[in-house]
């Protein structure tokens, strides 16, 4: 089983509920757990909200989503102007802040997050999580059967 889906939004605040909504569906209809859809859509909103506010010029930004029996992986591309991607691991936000939480919450949610930045030519940032699905499910009617 494999679902892609690959979005071309306007960079506008309007952009991240839709974004949110076709993951979430997505998701719910082949059975991942509430929870790890919460988990995932939340660091989804979180990453497209960074494009927001932070990738510069830029009409439009990207949003793919890749889910198969195993995990999910989400890219979200920006062309703005980049940053520099390792200063994002030295500082934490302080936890009374009213900003610059949103990089540890993402790494709070999903598996693995990674930037990849270049100067003058924007930002991806990847996602992945491990997927959870309920039993009975469609993509849990597809795994082998455990071995005794």
């Amino acid at each position: 089983m494999k679902i892609i889906l690959a979005l071309c939004l306007p960079r506008d605040e309007q952009a991240i509920p839709v974004s949110r909504h076709l993951a979430v569906t997505a998701m719910a209809e082949i059975g991942v757990t509430e929870d790890c859809i919460h988990d995932i859509a939340v660091a989804l909103s979180e990453a497209c909200t960074n494009v927001l506010r932070h990738s510069g010029p830029g009409d439009e930004f990207e949003v793919s989503l890749d889910v198969d029996d195993n995990q999910c992986v989400i890219r979200v591309v920006d062309t703005g102007h980049g940053f520099d991607s390792e200063s994002l691991g030295i500082g934490r936000a302080d936890a009374a802040a009213e900003q610059g939480r949103g990089l540890e919450l993402m790494r709070a949610l999903v598996d693995k997050v990674k930037f990849v930045s270049k100067p003058e030519a924007g930002t991806v940032v990847y996602l992945e999580k491990v997927l959870e699905f309920e039993s009975g499910s469609l993509a849990d009617l597809q795994r082998p059967p455990p071995r005794a």
